[in-house]
């Protein structure tokens, strides 16, 4: 049975251009990342002997796009590159780097031209933070976008009817297992009639876990001490760190567990429990961070930032981290005592298998659409209010 393959496609409005992509997520594989390929598809009478670009562009947003406080701007290109691909400067073969875009050249006739872009190491992945009900036009993001227009050079104001923008995402896989097994562990003294500590260890089975499935947690208590600890709870908290214009750093439980376990003095507790990082527990809640600003059944909690070596963190716009957090107080005659400790871990995406460039099968094209977070208002398609 011959595969059916999806290619998405988006139209300008004045019918001049047509971008056609067989995908939108492009993966960063810690060694190397997906390039960003397609075909562009022109007419050239609505032209009028205009050129016609594409651009790649990564772009960090922080607050509304209108807004500039004190002279500085909320937005920054991190990265942007323009190629003309019509009139082509090569031939059509020289250009043509995937089997995807052979087999669309072929379907598209003789006024489709591809084009191609690879990726920069020093690039950040997708990312934006989720808004609250009364955010609206506000952002928080790292975005790509893929963006074709007609001009006569690239640096012309771009008119948008004649212009074709397509939001992506640079998604981040996990390398390969290093096999440690991440544990915790300290000891508490009180400093009380020279009482006896409370020693706690805590432990996962792994250093990096999968969106979409449980971390199991290991916890340890010795209570050798004359105190009661009680009120224990654990939590999987993220960490983003916005690190361009302001070094805010949001700190938000996405799993949680409460527990009425209780350890009495002079005993021991050994407890394993499981915490579930899901953005199906987290959807109204503002400031989480997510893989790409999707609509929610299209994305999850953003995934460990990865630094290559060598970059700078500055260029990264934001920074995403786990950590699992253990509270517990331990209470005595006298008064009581907070106690935690945390162990820091990975939350990513399972590193796959290389696609592979489906040669036969029938090709079905779909609208390059949208459908944003819910709560935010943007304005045509994939443009913002400021950008409408």
């Amino acid at each position: 049975v011959a595969a059916i393959m999806k290619v998405f496609k988006k139209v300008s409005r004045d019918q001049s251009l047509t971008v056609y992509m067989d995908k939108r997520d492009f993966v960063d594989r810690c060694d190397s990342v997906q390039p960003v390929d397609g075909v562009i598809v022109v007419d050239p009478q609505q032209l009028r002997g205009r050129k016609v670009y594409v651009m790649l562009s990564c772009t960090f947003k922080y607050g509304r796009q209108d807004m500039d406080v004190m002279g500085v701007a909320f937005r920054r290109d991190l990265f942007v590159v323009t190629r003309q691909v019509y009139p082509e400067l090569q031939d059509k073969e020289q250009l043509t780097h995937t089997k995807v875009q052979q087999r669309l050249l072929q379907k598209l006739g003789d006024n489709a031209f591809p084009f191609f872009f690879e990726f920069p190491d020093n690039l950040p992945c997708s990312v934006a933070l989720q808004p609250g009900p009364s955010d609206v036009g506000k952002k928080c993001a790292v975005e790509f976008e893929v963006k074709g227009f007609c001009g006569q050079n690239q640096d012309d104001r771009q008119d948008k009817q004649s212009s074709v923008r397509l939001s992506i995402r640079k998604v981040q896989f996990s390398p390969a297992d290093s096999g440690l097994v991440p544990v915790a562990e300290t000891t508490f003294e009180f400093f009380v009639m020279s009482e006896k500590p409370l020693h706690v260890r805590l432990s996962l089975a792994r250093e990096t876990f999968y969106h979409g499935e449980p971390v199991p947690v290991s916890l340890e208590i010795n209570n050798s001490s004359s105190r009661t600890v009680k009120d224990i709870s654990l939590s999987v908290e993220q960490v983003t760190t916005v690190v361009l214009y302001s070094n805010d750093k949001y700190v938000k439980s996405v799993a949680k567990e409460e527990t009425s376990d209780q350890v009495a003095p002079g005993t021991s507790l050994k407890k394993d429990y499981a915490l579930y990082p899901l953005l199906a527990y987290n959807r109204e809640r503002r400031g989480i961070a997510l893989d790409g600003r999707l609509r929610h059944e299209d994305t999850n909690l953003a995934s460990s930032s990865i630094v290559k070596q060598e970059v700078l963190k500055e260029v990264q716009g934001m920074l995403v981290s786990y950590k699992l957090v253990v509270r517990m107080m331990a209470c005595g005659t006298i008064g009581s005592s907070e106690v935690s400790l945390e162990l820091p871990f990975r939350l990513m995406h399972p590193k796959p298998e290389p696609a592979k460039d489906s040669e036969s099968g029938d090709m079905v094209f779909e609208e390059f659409k949208r459908a944003y977070l819910k709560g935010v208002v943007y304005g045509d398609d994939d443009e913002s209010p400021a950008e409408a």
